[in-house]
């Protein structure tokens, strides 16, 4: 039985200088099979290359995101240490209006109850004082002797009032006093004569002064740089007390002066004129 010359492909490979050549025949499915393998072979190179350029992309990121979510890790790590000093600071704030007598409910200090709570107290706690009538320009201030009732102004020199004291139904404002800016060292004087019921520091006031009037007044000086009398001193009208500065939360040089009466924040201009 005779069959058929089996279907090939003859590979010649002649060698420079050498006379002899070699062949190599391959079956045609062989060589089919190998130029198939070939372009599969470029196939998937071609996708491998295609898909992995995104991917090394995505990875040559990757350091980069690392120290990105480290940097807002360390961020907000700075972020809590600050919201527990000033949740710190709000206790010590509200121990120190509740020594004064302002009455902020029972809520829990620091909570938003105990924020609204303050702020209600202090706008039915604000109490109108009459108006004193200021002294004549350039004229010396006349103090008066022994203890009575704050109705001078602080500082010698013109103070720029910054910050007012809280209005009735203004619940966005509870500021107690008045913030005066005036520079570190200025003196800080009695405005009216009484006892030091407080010389200390506090995480929101800072260094300050507390004085006890007579008929029930107090009167307070915060953020300043240096105290010059101690608890129970018996102070003045017009006495310096202490020198100015920014200690405490404080953004800028100033002096921050409230005035009470009864437990109850009086507005410090309606008593207290400048110059007088």
């Amino acid at each position: 039985m005779t069959h058929g010359k089996q279907r090939g492909v003859t590979i010649v490979v002649q060698i420079d200088g050498d006379l002899n050549t070699r062949q190599y025949r391959l079956p045609f499915w062989v060589f089919t099979v190998g130029k198939w393998g070939a372009v599969l072979v470029v196939v998937l190179a071609a996708l491998f290359f295609a898909f992995a350029g995104p991917i090394t992309r995505s990875a040559a990121r990757v350091p980069g995101l690392e120290r990105e979510i480290a940097r807002l890790q360390a961020e907000n790590s700075r972020v809590q240490e600050l919201a527990a000093a000033l949740n710190h600071a709000e206790a010590s704030y509200q121990d120190l209006r509740r020594m004064l007598g302002i009455r902020a409910g029972d809520a829990k200090p620091g909570s938003p109850a105990a924020a609204a709570a303050a702020a209600a107290a202090a706008s039915e706690d604000l109490m109108q004082a009459p108006d004193v009538v200021a002294r004549v320009p350039g004229s010396s201030p006349v103090y008066e002797p022994g203890p009575s009732v704050p109705s001078h102004w602080p500082v010698d020199v013109p103070g720029y009032v910054t910050r007012g004291q809280v209005r009735p139904g203004d619940q966005s404002e509870t500021h107690p006093g008045i913030d005066i800016a005036v520079a570190v060292g200025t003196q800080i004087r009695a405005s009216g004569g009484g006892t030091v019921v407080v010389a200390g520091t506090d995480t929101s006031y800072g260094l300050f002064v507390l004085l006890r009037h007579p008929d029930g007044y107090e009167s307070m000086y915060a953020h300043a740089s240096r105290l010059l009398v101690r608890e129970n001193d018996e102070v003045s009208a017009g006495q310096v007390i202490a020198l100015s500065g920014s200690t405490g939360r404080s953004t800028a040089p100033h002096l921050h002066f409230e005035i009470r009466r009864g437990g109850r924040s009086l507005d410090p201009l309606t008593l207290v004129k400048e110059g007088n």
